[in-house]
Formats: C-alpha cells, sequence, structure tokens
C-alpha cells in the first residue's frame, strides 16, 4: 500500500498518514510511504518503528521525476503481483484570507499539492492498482463540500479532489478498482507557521484600495485564525484512519468517509436548508470565533 505521507502546513510527524503507516504496518502491511524528506523526524519514527514492512520514499508530490522514481522503486519491490492501494492525503493549507484578497500565486500553490498532484500521482499508479484490483482512497475535507468563509482557495482545491475521485470511481468499476473519498471535519495535526512573515506577505500582495476598504488591522488579524480553528478541532485521529483503513481492507468499502463532528451535519444542512438560512448561519459562526 502506497501512502503519499507529504505534508506542508500539516507535519509529518503527527499527521494522517504517519499514524496510518504505523497502523498498515501493524496490521501486518507491506508499506510505502512517501514523504517530503527522508531525513525529518516523522520520516526517521517510521523507519525505526517497522524497517521490514514500511519502506520510506522520498517523494515530493509536485516534482514529476520524484513521483516516477518512486513508481519505479515499488514496481521493483512487488515485480508482478500489482499495488494494492494509494492514498492521496498530501495537504496544503496557507493562511485564511477573503477571497478577494487571495493571491494568484497562493491558489495556484493550493491547487498544485491539493488537486493536481494527487491526478498526477494516482494516473501514474493505477496501472499497478488496476493490476491488483485494488483501492484508491483521496482524503479530501468537509470544506471541499461546504462553502466556508476564507478557505475559498483551499476549498475549491479540494472540492477538485473529491469530484476527480467520484469520476474515477464510475470510471474504475470495469477493473474492479474501488475508489473512497474521505472528507474529514477538522482534526488537529501539528502547525509550525511564522505569523509574522505571513502578515508582511498579506499586506505586500494587497492594493492599496483593498488595504483601505479591509483595513491593515483586519487583515494583520486574519493568521490567527488558525488558532481559532485548531481550538475547534480533535487531537485525536482515529475517526480518520478508521476510515482509510476501512476503505483500503473492507469487503464491502463506502464512496465516501465523513468522520469527525459535524462531518454530515454541516453537508445535510448545506443541502436542505434554504440558502438564506445556511448563510445567516455560517455568518454568525463566524462571528462568535472571531
Amino acid at each position: 500500500i502506497f501512502i503519499n505521507c507529504l505534508f506542508y502546513v500539516l507535519c509529518c510527524d503527527s499527521g494522517f498518514g504517519h499514524g496510518l503507516a504505523l497502523r498498515l504496518s501493524g496490521l501486518g502491511m507491506q508499506v510505502f510511504a512517501g514523504v517530503l524528506d527522508s531525513e525529518g523526524d516523522g520520516a526517521k519514527k517510521l523507519k525505526e518503528w517497522d524497517p521490514e514492512r514500511i519502506a520510506v520514499l522520498q517523494m515530493d508530490v509536485t516534482n514529476p521525476e520524484h513521483i516516477a522514481q518512486v513508481k519505479e522503486t515499488i514496481n521493483k519491490r512487488l515485480g508482478q503481483k500489482g499495488l494494492w492501494g494509494l492514498v492521496n492525503n498530501a495537504g496544503l493549507l496557507l493562511c485564511p484570507v477573503d477571497a478577494e484578497l487571495q493571491s494568484t500565486s497562493s491558489l495556484r500553490r493550493l491547487m498544485e499539492v491539493n488537486f493536481l498532484s494527487a491526478v498526477t500521482v494516482t494516473q501514474t499508479f493505477l496501472p499497478l492498482i488496476r493490476k491488483a484490483k485494488g483501492r484508491v482512497v483521496g482524503v479530501s475535507s468537509l470544506a471541499g463540500e461546504v462553502p466556508m468563509p476564507l478557505l475559498s482557495a483551499y476549498s475549491a482545491s479540494k472540492a477538485a479532489l473529491a469530484c476527480f475521485c467520484r469520476v474515477l470511481r464510475l470510471e474504475m468499476l470495469q477493473w474492479g478498482v474501488h475508489v473512497a473519498v474521505i472528507q474529514p471535519s477538522g482534526f488537529k495535526t501539528s502547525m509550525e507557521l511564522l505569523i509574522e512573515p505571513i502578515i508582511e506577505e498579506l499586506l505586500s500582495h494587497t492594493s492599496p484600495e483593498l488595504l483601505q476598504d479591509y483595513g491593515q488591522d483586519y487583515i494583520s488579524s486574519l493568521p490567527s485564525v488558525l488558532d481559532t480553528m485548531s481550538q475547534a478541532t480533535k487531537q485525536d485521529m482515529s475517526p480518520v484512519l478508521d476510515c482509510i483503513e476501512h476503505a483500503l481492507l473492507s469487503t464491502h468499502p463506502r464512496p465516501l468517509y465523513c468522520p469527525g463532528k459535524s462531518a454530515w451535519l454541516l453537508p445535510f444542512l448545506y443541502t436542505h436548508l434554504p440558502t438564506a438560512t445556511f448563510d445567516r448561519f455560517t455568518v454568525r459562526v463566524r462571528n462568535i470565533q472571531k
């Protein structure tokens, strides 16, 4: 099973990919864990945990050469057996910001890491997955299903990933390959952000007109939203790991998993409430969090 453990804002030391690699190796699975830094703390812990079952492979998912090299390495290890599972969980969040203030460069970066890289990795490994009639799992987000203020770019990238997986699921039926989407709500993973450089970057990319309309104090406060988001998340990642494990190993996997608090409730409200009612609810929650 190949797990893409790359994290940017999230940290491989305590992220979903790290925990999943440990869990699956404990079940006797051979795990190929892709990491951004093969010499980092997270990678070292994986190597020490179970060197026989966990193969740590350095791979930047935005680098096609890295992806091709990893495929070649896995091919050599597996021979003609094929690859049973692929988990696309690489993620980038960046600083929450109003859509009007979102820089094009940040939007491109989010789409590259959260969506386009998953497409490239999936296309690269699908021949091996089809050979094994295995599984593909994409880790999306509640934000990709329900509109959330300040997360327009992140939400768009995760929505694109979820839609890609849903279409792929239909296309892979003829091959006996199952594709699932994991759509978790908020879970706490390590975040290490330097606030001052983020504020400086936001202010430098904001036009004088927008700076006047939104106000410097408001724009400077945006990075603190990450702290508020973090306080509202759960530290226990086991619900997400349970869902990924089920999607990979169950005889009857589901097409969609929604682990975590409000992961099913908010989409239900968004779908069934009148738009104006849901909008008032969302804006009220945002104001409370400020």
